[in-house]
């Protein structure tokens, strides 16, 4: 037996009060009061403004970002650079450029967003002593080029390491944790250091042997340095002279 073939129904030919849900029906005015009750539930978004989104999809191209508003935004991948751990639900930061481009589509940009409040939370760091993450973008004469919150912050040769670093390029790529130690305002320059944090770890595993060690106690440790009133021996962060 042949197939029937559906006949095509005109749009304004169709009932679309006949449409419900198990058999009701809704009335035009029904609709009307529906759509204004969704479209309360939606935000009100202005170009030029930064609003918290959460992260709904991600590619390797990508990063979709929900709002509250009627259509979600697209954020470039690589404006989360600073971020490799960035996965969906988390909360971001965007700033609205355009509520809709051409095709609808609701135009942000973290990047922007993450800059307009760079200065102020550059600074908090630097006030409360903080330990901030950032991106190692490149060398530079004397040093490395590192994102902080968006700005270009400089990583002195002499604050890498405790220990001299002949080879900058290895750090090239990775996310590294901060102190800042330095903000010209006026000509906006950051300054980093990760020395800082290791000095702050060997002080604090120094204080932590001092606390342990007794008299009379025999201890193993490395010589360090031969000198004329004596030897330095390491004792795994602490320095003994005999």
């Amino acid at each position: 037996m042949a197939e029937l073939a559906e006949a095509p129904v005109a749009l304004e030919a169709f009932d679309w009060n006949a449409v419900g849900n198990k058999g009701e029906t809704y009335s035009k005015a029904d609709r009307e009061k529906y759509d204004s009750l969704y479209e309360k539930t939606l935000k009100s978004v202005a170009a030029n403004e930064i609003i918290d989104g959460t992260v709904v999809a991600k590619n390797n191209k990508e990063v979709v970002v929900n709002i509250g508003y009627k259509s979600d935004g697209v954020v470039q991948l690589t404006e989360f650079r600073y971020n490799p751990d960035l996965k969906v639900g988390d909360t971001v930061e965007v700033y609205v450029e355009s509520q809709e481009d051409k095709s609808g589509q609701l135009i942000l940009s973290h990047k922007t967003a993450r800059a307009m409040k760079s200065w102020e939370r550059v600074n908090q760091a630097l006030a409360n002593d903080e330990i901030i993450k950032g991106y190692v973008k490149c060398r530079t004469k004397g040093g490395l080029i590192a994102d902080v919150f968006g700005i270009e912050a400089f990583l002195p040769g002499s604050q890498i390491d405790v220990k001299p670093i002949r080879d900058y390029d290895i750090y090239v790529g990775k996310t590294m944790e901060f102190k800042v130690v330095k903000i010209n305002n006026e000509f906006k320059n950051v300054v980093v250091s990760h020395k800082a944090l290791i000095e702050a770890e060997l002080e604090q595993q120094k204080k932590e042997i001092i606390s342990k060690l007794e008299k009379g106690q025999v201890l193993e440790g490395t010589v360090k340095n031969i000198t004329s009133y004596g030897v330095f021996i390491d004792l795994g962060g602490v320095d003994g002279l005999v």
